[in-house]
């Protein structure tokens, strides 16, 4: 285990290997107190963790693999969709200072064009009411060439860009801007949050193809509730309500 430079922004945990950095910090967390935005990195997992029980596929040292505490015990659990919301906007806001096309598709990956370029996961523990722990767990796709995985539609900043770039420097960057969106939560200033992400979503204009219980339709993005259900209309105007994992993009 290495910690990282003190010019860090954030208390960092550079390990060379691990199963899930959300696993890792887990067990820290449990072990002893662990000050707020504390941050893994991996060099490399071994069966990272993301939505839908999917594994991330992740070349050693090509990627940025990493988990982060939150404790934010200010925040109702009604509200937890906030937390997604902050994170995926400060990722995606950092990728759009390297390219263009980048969105975040509900609920909170984070897509260039057609492509994914990063998963979150987050685990939340409640108490009473409000939420006590948050941990974020994350994968971006940087420096790798090529995928060799089944999953359908992986790209990385390299692939898009043709250039490498320093994962630590990247690291850094998003964990200011997470630090800087949290104050904004903090002090309840969370209309322009909501605003943002809403602004920022895949497929955000014009109907496409998705796909529930019942089959596939065609609809259009309404919004997003404050709890994070997706509210989409279809064809015949008629107004469909989802939360995560009950209905599916139908990608190109």
């Amino acid at each position: 285990m290495m910690l990282s430079p003190e010019l860090f922004p954030v208390p960092l945990v550079h390990i060379s290997e691990t199963n899930s950095t959300n696993n890792y910090l887990q067990t820290l967390c449990a072990q002893e107190k662990i000050e707020e935005f504390t941050t893994v990195v991996a060099d490399f997992q071994t069966s990272g963790r993301g939505q839908r029980g999917n594994s991330w596929e992740s070349e050693p040292y090509k990627n940025l693999l990493f988990s982060f505490v939150l404790l934010p015990e200010f925040l109702e659990a009604r509200r937890q969709f906030l937390i997604s919301q902050i994170i995926s906007l400060a990722i995606k806001e950092e990728l759009d200072t390297y390219t263009n096309d980048v969105s975040i598709k509900w609920p909170n990956d984070i897509y260039w064009k057609e492509k994914k370029i990063c998963g979150i996961l987050i685990e939340n523990d409640l108490m009473g009411r409000n939420i006590s722990q948050s941990i974020a767990g994350i994968g971006i796709n940087i420096n790798q060439e090529e995928f060799h995985s089944p999953a359908p539609n992986p790209v990385s900043l390299y692939q898009i860009t043709g250039k490498q770039y320093d994962i630590f420097e990247v690291l850094k960057n998003i964990m200011l801007r997470i630090q800087s969106y949290y104050n904004q939560l903090k002090k309840n200033d969370t209309s322009s949050i909501v605003a943002h992400y809403e602004k920022s979503l895949f497929r955000k204009e014009g109907m496409h193809r998705y796909k529930d219980a019942d089959g596939e339709f065609l609809a259009r993005i309404v919004c997003v509730e404050p709890e994070g259900r997706l509210i989409l209309e279809d064809e015949s105007q008629t107004k469909r309500g989802y939360m995560f994992k009950e209905v599916e993009y139908l990608l190109k």
